[in-house]
């Protein structure tokens, strides 16, 4: 991937030197973003979405590019997440669930992702997102309190090993409405599906590789949307970004394993609560 990525700098790409020098420190944004966003499931949006706003991109092109950046970082952190389940946990009963969790989500994500992108579409893009912003700003503050609360829950209590039918019957009606966040927002439904698995009292790092995993399917369910049709990915940034989320995206594993279970809900409630005051309109 290296390699052809250099072939493509320097043999298309008129002026490689040039694009180098005014995109190169994108790839530090996108080793940060998809470290934070596979190491919880949340999505690199979070850390794209107002970095891009700051450079005054249109609410199209800023979904559309973080969208693209994250098939890169997502995908890595996918991948690497599931050979670590293959290789490590795949005879843990804490980590059971898995295939079950994305056929639960995968497929309802995606059905909300086309539902809005459908709606979308009749409105010529993205449209006014700051309402929605505002109202998942909101939301995920509150889950970050109630993960905060839930904490002295972990002390004294195992790991839930199998789904309940209340699991099998919420679950989707999550995914979707995820996926509908997902599609203005570019993040979404990965924070949604870690935090009520985290709640239910799964396995803190099953709940992150579900979310990473399903995010990844949801970002390319997403993308050809907007690099086919709306045709607004700034794809300069996503040369550089991309390949710095790539990066990201391995290391993140290794950034979740270094800390307790106690820790991670710490961290990934204190991710939340930031994702939730970047919403804000202050």
């Amino acid at each position: 991937m290296f390699i052809a990525w250099l072939m493509l700098l320097f043999f298309y790409i008129a002026d490689p030197l040039l694009l180098l020098i005014e995109y190169g420190a994108f790839t530090l944004l996108g080793i940060l973003g998809a470290i934070f966003a596979n190491a919880t499931g949340a999505g690199g949006g979070v850390v794209f979405v107002p970095f891009f706003n700051q450079l005054n991109f249109d609410s199209s092109t800023t979904v559309a590019t973080s969208f693209a950046i994250q098939c890169c970082g997502m995908t890595a952190g996918a991948v690497t997440w599931w050979a670590f389940y293959r290789k490590n946990q795949i005879h843990n009963p804490d980590w059971r669930e898995v295939s079950r969790a994305l056929t639960l989500t995968v497929p309802f994500s995606i059905v909300g992702i086309i539902v809005a992108q459908t709606v979308q579409f009749s409105q010529g893009g993205v449209g006014e997102a700051d309402q929605l912003h505002f109202a998942f700003g909101i939301f995920s503050i509150l889950l970050a309190f109630a993960i905060f609360a839930s904490l002295p829950l972990l002390n004294n209590a195992q790991f839930t090993q199998a789904f309940s039918k209340t699991d099998i019957l919420v679950l989707p009606v999550v995914s979707l409405f995820g996926g509908v966040i997902t599609a203005y927002l570019s993040i979404g439904v990965g924070e949604l599906i870690a935090v009520y698995l985290i709640m239910r009292r799964f396995n803190v790092t099953f709940a992150i590789a579900v979310a990473v995993i399903l995010s990844a399917f949801s970002v390319w369910a997403s993308i050809g949307f907007h690099a086919l049709i709306l045709n607004s990915v700034y794809w300069p940034v996503v040369m550089f970004a991309g390949a710095g989320a790539i990066i990201g995206g391995v290391l993140a594993k290794y950034v979740v394993l270094y800390f307790t279970a106690k820790h991670l809900k710490i961290f990934f409630a204190g991710w939340i609560f930031l994702l939730g005051m970047s919403a804000l309109p202050f």
